[in-house]
């Protein structure tokens, strides 16, 4: 069953809850087309519906119950075009009726369903209702494909047989069904008719558990002038449908999928209070902070109807909604230290279910500067049980950089994540977004990792935890590096090779070796260990480099053992080398073992004419040369004389013999 995609790519799906159980169920709208194959699941429940409704001695068709009857229903999922078809529940059956039912064999089944049949005939509308769904059979049929032609003709006669009931249908089972399908093989025009048909009708299909699919349609195949009539008929609604069970799905399905930004703002004002559902225009260019500068009792009106909200949605398990995160968003703008105290406990354990949407990620950040020492510990004790979804999150790494940043209780933070993260470092170092926690552990708010947008957004998470935060900033990042230094390391000595393999490993291993600062938070035990990786980095580049898979020619293992030839790294503000005063083992060190080890007089031209290590060797000559490294300054002498100085290809060799030519 596949979900709507939106067109950012989110998946997102309706969520139903059965009455009796009280069980989630998720429920998603295929935005293409795809089949709507009959299964035999589905005629099975036809038929158990036809004798649920024989042995009642129901008096009622589908187009003439009343929608009140839905919620004796049982749970509905939709498949790619529509839900399947539900169990009726069975009503005013006592058990001898259904024992006796049970007992009854097949013919009288046979019977039983030819005389529903007749009373279904000779009911209000009956004929067209039994001839619409004949039609429907056939329309929604998609193995195999109807041709195009004949599915234009089964809409045709479809539409022409239910326009002036259509209102009737929609609140039905069946019956919502086949307007579904409509919907989607129906032309834009057409489209724009149901939708104007249905004008008044939009809350009641909200609040509906099978209109709510065709509205969910609706809003998926319409236009954007559609999709705006169904925001403004709801409009006013909105925080009454987020307390409604099948409602709130709704409402979070057009706020994410469907609504624009200035729809998405007009939804989140009425949220306010009812003055800015009814005056919405009034407000529209003004935020939330200004609204609430002009008077203090406007302030408290709509902070009073924002949590009311909140706590309401979730009370009933709402917390994962986006519109709601939003909602929560413009809460903590305008409380004070009191009134998110109070919201910390509202949401108790429900704090993981916010970091997957940024206005979450943004609310939970905001609740980690601001809450005291107690609080944080018990915003992290939730967090950790979560810790790899976290890291990885493309929303959440932000809420986890925040904790590192304003938590003071350093050795509570290693023990919260430092084991949820030991034995998957070497994948999450490499991640696109779990690595930046660690990176910032590592490097603070470089802007090398973190873009001005990114490191705006934390610095002001900075400011707002110095009222509760005692610790100077740069200190408890340093006693963070001190507990994670030696994982860092352990973790590069083990699996070097995967690491190595990845851009981003290269990239990482580098910002860890050439890093004075981390080297001092080892032990005597750990840097010998480094040394040991340094050694194990240099065997890692032995081999053919003619042969394609040698690790020389991934782009970044040559940056990586340049950076650690030149030991130092390169300032691109200042176009300088900034060279290491506490790391051992680098610069001409590392050179000079490199060279012997992997290199050496034997195989210098082949590491000088190919076009992806000639750099590499132009970093040993800037190195050994200060050095005076006789020996290479030898071996190289006697090949310069055949480096391929006019190959476009190579730069490297030709960077290099013009550097011999200019020091001979």
């Amino acid at each position: 069953m596949a979900s709507v995609t939106s067109k950012n790519g989110k998946k997102h799906a309706l969520k139903v809850k059965d009455n009796k159980s009280a069980k989630k169920a998720k429920v998603e709208v295929e935005s293409s087309a795809s089949s709507e194959d009959i299964s035999s699941a589905e005629d099975d429940e036809e038929e158990a519906d036809e004798q649920d409704e024989l042995d009642a001695s129901s008096e009622e068709d589908e187009l003439d119950q009343d929608s009140g009857d839905e919620s004796d229903q049982k749970e509905a999922k939709v498949d790619s075009d529509d839900e399947e078809d539900s169990v009726t529940q069975e009503n005013s059956v006592g058990d001898d009726d259904k024992k006796k039912s049970e007992s009854e064999g097949p013919g009288q089944h046979a019977e039983q369903r030819k005389l529903l049949k007749e009373r279904k005939m000779q009911r209000k509308s009956g004929a067209e209702v039994q001839q619409i769904k004949s039609l429907w059979e056939r329309l929604r049929v998609n193995n195999p494909p109807v041709p195009k032609p004949v599915r234009e003709k089964l809409a045709n006669e479809v539409w022409e047989l239910s326009k002036d009931r259509i209102s009737d249908l929609v609140m039905k089972h069946d019956a919502s069904r086949v307007v579904q399908t409509l919907v989607k093989y129906s032309s834009k025009e057409r489209r724009e008719q149901v939708i104007e048909a249905l004008k008044g009708k939009y809350y009641v299909l909200a609040t509906s558990s099978y209109g709510k699919y065709l509205l969910v349609k609706l809003l998926h195949y319409g236009t954007k002038q559609s999709r705006q009539l169904i925001i403004d008929e709801l409009h006013g609604s909105l925080r009454k449908l987020m307390r409604h069970r099948e409602g709130a799905h709704v409402v979070e399905d057009l706020y994410v999928l469907y609504a624009s930004h200035e729809q998405r703002q007009q939804m989140i004002r009425e949220f306010w209070g009812a003055e800015y559902a009814v005056f919405r225009d009034a407000h529209k260019d003004l935020t939330l902070e200004q609204v609430c500068e002009s008077s203090a009792e406007k302030k408290n009106i709509i902070s009073k109807n924002l949590i009311g909200t909140i706590t309401a949605s979730v009370e009933k398990g709402s917390v994962g909604f986006q519109i709601l995160h939003a909602a929560m968003v413009e809460y903590v703008k305008i409380a004070g230290d009191k009134e998110i105290s109070e919201f910390i406990e509202v949401l108790e354990d429900k704090f993981a279910e916010l970091v997957h949407t940024p206005e979450g990620a943004e609310v939970c950040s905001t609740l980690i500067a601001r809450a005291t020492a107690k609080e944080r510990k018990i915003i992290i004790k939730n967090l950790k049980d979560h810790a790899d979804n976290l890291i990885r999150n493309e929303f959440g790494n932000t809420v986890l950089t925040t904790a590192l940043m304003c938590v003071d209780d350093t050795v509570m933070m290693f023990k919260s994540f430092g084991p949820a993260i030991k034995d998957r470092l070497q994948s999450i170092i490499v991640d696109k977004f779990g690595r930046r926690p660690f990176l910032y552990i590592l490097l603070g708010l470089d802007g090398k990792y973190f873009s001005p947008n990114a490191k705006k957004e934390l610095q002001k998470y900075i400011q707002l935890s110095e009222k509760t935060s005692k610790k100077p900033f740069e200190q408890r990042r340093r006693e963070l590096l001190n507990k994670f230094a030696p994982m860092y390391l352990s973790t590069i000595a083990k699996y070097y090779d995967l690491i190595l393999e990845e851009t981003l490993g290269c990239q990482f291993i580098s910002e860890v070796l050439v890093n004075d600062e981390f080297y001092e938070q080892l032990g005597e035990q750990d840097q010998q260990k480094f040394q040991e990786v340094i050694d194990t980095i240099v065997a890692y580049f032995k081999g053919d480099i003619s042969e394609d898979t040698h690790p020389i020619h991934r782009p970044f293992s040559v940056r990586l053992l340049k950076s650690l030839i030149q030991g130092g790294k390169w300032n691109a503000k200042e176009r300088k080398l900034e060279p290491l005063h506490k790391v051992q083992g680098l610069g001409p060190e590392f050179a000079q073992k490199f060279y012997e080890a992997i290199i050496d007089e034997t195989n210098l031209l082949d590491w000088i004419n190919n076009a992806d290590s000639s750099f590499t060797v132009v970093a040993l000559y800037e190195s050994l040369s200060k050095a005076g490294n006789k020996k290479f300054l030898k071996d190289l002498k006697k090949v310069a004389k055949n480096i391929d100085k006019d190959s476009n290809d190579n730069k490297g060799g030709r960077l290099l013999a013009k550097l011999i030519t200019e020091n001979s």
